[in-house]
Formats: structure tokens, C-alpha cells, sequence
């Protein structure tokens, strides 16, 4: 009988086949549906295989999901323990489905050794067992020995708000490794996941499928940095290097090199002359301009979502930053970032500086910084300069297809365009790279419920209310947390709790415009209160600059507003305000 089982929907057949064959050159004794005999029953056969499968390899797409034959293989599987899924096309897998671990095979190219089939592979290693390595490519070995993780180095500063620095090391350290061609890195994100935890350094390789493991400690204390590192064999544990340092703060960007160059040591690779060249850059040599962009960058990544706060806190932090080293790129490009968000994600208010001056200055510095392009792609787009705005994008993608900013900020925009289907890839893989971004899993209920494909709407909504309740754990004054929890409990059927949080947001930030706006659409979709629901806009309507004019008169979602002679009336005195033709909007989503 068969290692493994294979299945899919039929137009995804091509792709199968190549999943198959590449499982076969592994070794694998590799089933799919193509192998049918001519002498007996479909059903009959499908059960037998299924059952005695070792792994049941299940490639999701947006056609297998509608397809019954693949989710009830799915869920055989998933009843005996050998279910292994992976996405074709980024798609989340259908409900119970969603809740078990997926490989991304999307843009898969077969002769490459990517992230999401080294994930695939091991899952299928683990229940059908290691076998001998009868064909693979050599460039497969290869890459396969040359992966690595870098784990959060611990801080033993003894001092929590010390968090922002260890972690600042180890991202920086994950970074100038990734400039390594011959060298697989593990994401950021993924790597963070075993942050605060104590590992088994071989489990974690094993089920990151990388071949060493790079975990460490820091300590700051006045003027000194105490840095410890070891890069560990995942197959044996071994220690293959390690380090203490013991040095001045100011001597903290060499270390960091000695650190990134002694691993490639260690593995025996050879640094690429513009390799070496690109490690060595680091933005700045001043360690106390370093010290508050890595703490804007904490903020930035680990801060309450949603909150205006915290963009607020970066810009003071970056603006500081670059009063001490005014050709500090990445501050200019973060700095630019919470700007823009500032701006066009939570205030509305257009006499804020919408952080194009600052990107321009980031670029001018290092063009290589995809995130500067964002807040350029924003003033392009609320502009309806759409075709620069794309080429903003469009180059943002191409230096750095896998960042959390680039793919949300870019669906952001593509929505607002129409483009709903190209929003929901993206934003699909940045709520990937990082779960904990609510206004991303909003803004994907948001697109899913523009198709109408109410499941996945539904499942981002429970994504989001598991977040925002840890937000409003740590400020219950967190408007905006509070406005998606509404959102999100109404996508649910909880609407008595969701009014309830409607009108605990609205108490706590009246003003928010951008926040009535997003509270105003599920009024009409999901408790069908246009009252209430004009109520919210009639200040928006009033105050809003052309931005979120633009939004309310293009947003499908109020189309049973358009009825009402009174909402007729409010956007177009809005519009004529902002000097806006009605001509000049168009529909960002179709019900």
C-alpha cells in the first residue's frame, strides 16, 4: 500500500502532479486518483487507499474547498491522524480545517526548495517515515543543510522594558543572515513564536525543517553589552559555534557582524563580495539613534493595533532618532509608515503630514527599503493616481514579497481600487506573517464579505475577537480594538454584545471619524439599522476630508442607504465640500 495519499480538485490536477512526483523522488510511495482500476468501484477504492495512508497530503485551493470529495477525504483524514494540508493558491483551508497547521505551496516552483515544502515534507516525514534518499536534485540536499533559525535571544537584563533591545538583536541578526544567497533563513515571525518558551532545539528544528538553530542571550547595563550566542546542529544537537561578548554598547553593530559572519563560517559558505558589503550596512553607527529606532519598532510591531497611540509614540521616537543621525534610513522609512497610518488608517485628518516627505528622504538614503514606498503608494491613491500608486506597489513587492507592511498596505489600496480578489491574496499572507494584527484579519472579513464567501468572513471574525480581547486586556480604552470587536461579533450573530461594544467604542472616541465609518456598514449589512447607522455618518458626512468622503461614496456596503433622501443629501453637500463629483467615485466591493 501507499506512504502517501494525494488529494485535490480536479482543475488543480497539474499541480498534484508535480506534488506527487517530487514526494516520489523523495522516495515516497505516492497514491492519487490517476492510479483508479478500471475493474472496480470509485468509492470502494478511494476508502481503501485513504485508510491505509500513512499521510494524507491535502492541497487546498479555492476550488478544492467547494469540492465534497476533497473534504471528506480531509476529514477521514483528519478523524485518523494523518492529514497534512497545504494551499495552492494562499487560500485558508475551510472550516474544521482552518485550525490545523497548512504549508504554503503558493508560487511553488518544483525544482525549489521553498519554506512551504520543506514544511509539507517534514509533516509527511513525520507520519510515513524518513526514507532512504534514492534520486533528489542535488540542489535540494544542498539548500536542505543550509537552513537556519534564529531563535529570540533571551533578555537578562532583568529589566522588562529591556524586551525592545534583545529582540532588536535577534531580528537584525535574522536580517543581515537573509542577505546570504546560499543560505535559507527562517522568518521573523515564525522564529518568534517560541519566544518565552523553553525548547527542545532538535523539535524545533525538526519542525521548522532547518538543519541549525542560532539562540542566545543579552544583557545591558549602562554602557556595557553582554551578548551571548551558539548555533546548534539541529540533527544532533551539537554545539557547531559559539560566542560571549563582552564589549562597550558602542561596539554593539560589530558584534553583530562577527556574529553573522562567524555562522557562514561555521557552515562553510562563502560570502558574495556585495554580501559581505550589504551585512556590514547597518542605517547608522550611532548606538543611541539604534537604541530608539529599536524601540519604535517594538512599538510598531508588538503595540496595540488599531490604536493611534502608538503611531503617535513612533513618529517621537523616530523623529528623535534622526535629530542624532539625520542619513538614518530605516528611522526616516518607520517614521514615514506611522505617519501614513496616522493619517489614512485612523485620524482622517488630512492637515496631518501624511509621511511623504519622509519617505522620500529614506529612499533618497537606501532605495532598497520597500516599506518607504508604501506612504508614496498612499499619496498617489487618495489622489486617484492609481497607475503611480501601483508602481509604488509594485516595487514594494519586488524588494520584499514576504513583509507584513508591503502585503497589508498594498491590499489596502488594491480594495479601494475594486481589485477585491488581489486584496485577499495579500492580506491573506500578512495576517500569516503576523497573526496578531487584527485590522488585517478586519480587513480580510471585510474583502471576503465583498465576494460574499460568509465562512471565511466568519473565521476572520473569530480571529479578530481572540486579538482584540487581548488588546483591550492590556488598555480597555483601545477605541479602535473595540470597534473591530463590534464589527467582528456581528459577522458572528452576537449582535446584542456587538451593539453593546458599538456603543462602548463611541463613548470612549467620539470623534474617531475613520471609526464611524467602519462602524456604520455593519448597522446596515448585519442589523439592517439605517437609522442608526446614519446617525454614525452624519459627523462624517459634516467633517471628513476628501479621503474618506471618497470611501463612504464608493463603499457597496451602504447601497440600502442610497434609498434615504437624507443620506442622499448629507454626500452630496460632502462631496460638493471636498470638491468631489459623484463621478469621481466608484464601488470598492460588490455585495
Amino acid at each position: 500500500m501507499s506512504d502517501v495519499f494525494v488529494s485535490y480538485a480536479r482543475p488543480d490536477e497539474p499541480r498534484a502532479t508535480e506534488v506527487a512526483e517530487a514526494l516520489r523522488e523523495l522516495g515516497y510511495r505516492v497514491w492519487r486518483d490517476d492510479e483508479l482500476p478500471a475493474h472496480r468501484a470509485y468509492a470502494e477504492v478511494i476508502e481503501e487507499r485513504l485508510k491505509s495512508a500513512k499521510a494524507v497530503v491535502v492541497l487546498w485551493s479555492a476550488e478544492a474547498a467547494r469540492s465534497q470529495w476533497v473534504r471528506s477525504e480531509a476529514n477521514c483524514a483528519r478523524s485518523a491522524g494523518t492529514l497534512v494540508q497545504a494551499t495552492l493558491d494562499g487560500s485558508i483551508p475551510p472550516l474544521p480545517f482552518d485550525q490545523i497547521q497548512c504549508a504554503d505551496l503558493t508560487g511553488w516552483d518544483v525544482h525549489a526548495e521553498t519554506p512551504g515544502w520543506r514544511k509539507l515534507v517534514a509533516s509527511v516525514a513525520e507520519l510515513a517515515g524518513t526514507v532512504e534518499d534514492k534520486s533528489p536534485a542535488p540542489a535540494r540536499n544542498a539548500r536542505r543543510q543550509l537552513a537556519v533559525c534564529v531563535l529570540p535571544f533571551q533578555n537578562m537584563s532583568g529589566e522588562v522594558e529591556q524586551e525592545y533591545f534583545s529582540d532588536g538583536i535577534s531580528e537584525d541578526i535574522t536580517t543581515d543572515l537573509s542577505k546570504v544567497s546560499a543560505l535559507a533563513v527562517t522568518a521573523r515571525n515564525t522564529a518568534f513564536q517560541f519566544k518565552g518558551q523553553s525548547v527542545d532545539v532538535c523539535e524545533v528544528a525538526r519542525k521548522l525543517d532547518v538543519s541549525h538553530v542560532l539562540e542566545g542571550s543579552v544583557r545591558k547595563a549602562g554602557g556595557r553589552v553582554r551578548i551571548t550566542a551558539q548555533l546548534i546542529d539541529g540533527a544532533t544537537g551539537d554545539h557547531a559555534w559559539a560566542e560571549r561578548y563582552d564589549r562597550d554598547l558602542n561596539d554593539i553593530f560589530a558584534i553583530q557582524d562577527e556574529i553573522s559572519k562567524a555562522i557562514v563560517d561555521a557552515l562553510k559558505l562563502k560570502l558574495l563580495p556585495e554580501e559581505k558589503k550589504a551585512i556590514e550596512q547597518h542605517g547608522t553607527t550611532n548606538v543611541d539613534a539604534y537604541n530608539l529606532y529599536l524601540m519604535a519598532r517594538q512599538y510598531w510591531i508588538n503595540g496595540d493595533m488599531g490604536d493611534p497611540r502608538r503611531d503617535e509614540r513612533i513618529i517621537r521616537l523616530c523623529r528623535r532618532a534622526i535629530e542624532i543621525d539625520a542619513n538614518y534610513p530605516q528611522a526616516w522609512a518607520l517614521m514615514a509608515l506611522a505617519q501614513s497610518n496616522l493619517r489614512y488608517a485612523y485620524s482622517g485628518n488630512e492637515a496631518l503630514d501624511d509621511g511623504m516627505a519622509a519617505a522620500e528622504r529614506a529612499l533618497s538614503l537606501d532605495p532598497t527599503i520597500a516599506e518607504a514606498y508604501l506612504p508614496r503608494a498612499w499619496h498617489y491613491s487618495v489622489r486617484g493616481r492609481d497607475e503611480e500608486a501601483n508602481a509604488e506597489l509594485a516595487a514594494a513587492l519586488r524588494l520584499n514579497p514576504d513583509s507584513w507592511e508591503v502585503n497589508k498596505e498594498a491590499a489596502r489600496i488594491f480594495y479601494r481600487q475594486g481589485r477585491i480578489q488581489d486584496a485577499i491574496e495579500l492580506l491573506e499572507k500578512s495576517t500569516g506573517v503576523m497573526e496578531s494584527d487584527f485590522t488585517g484579519w478586519g480587513m480580510l472579513a471585510a474583502s471576503y464579505l465583498g465576494v460574499g464567501d460568509l465562512p471565511r468572513v466568519q473565521y476572520c471574525a473569530r480571529k479578530v475577537i481572540g486579538q482584540v480581547e487581548a488588546a483591550l486586556a492590556r488598555d480597555p480604552e483601545n477605541g479602535s480594538a473595540l470597534a473591530g470587536g463590534a464589527i467582528s461579533f456581528a459577522a458572528v450573530g452576537q449582535l446584542d454584545r456587538s451593539r453593546e461594544w458599538i456603543e462602548r467604542a463611541l463613548l470612549l472616541d467620539p470623534d474617531n471619524l475613520y471609526m464611524r465609518f467602519n462602524l456604520a456598514w455593519p448597522l446596515v449589512v448585519f442589523f439592517q439599522d439605517k437609522e442608526r447607522a446614519l446617525e454614525l455618518l452624519e459627523p462624517v458626512l459634516a467633517k471628513a476630508g476628501a479621503n474618506l468622503i471618497r470611501l463612504v461614496a464608493a463603499e457597496r456596503k451602504f447601497e440600502p442607504l442610497r434609498e434615504d433622501a437624507r443620506f442622499r443629501e448629507m454626500l452630496a453637500s460632502a462631496l460638493d465640500r471636498v470638491g468631489l463629483a459623484q463621478s469621481s467615485t466608484r464601488p470598492v466591493a460588490a455585495q
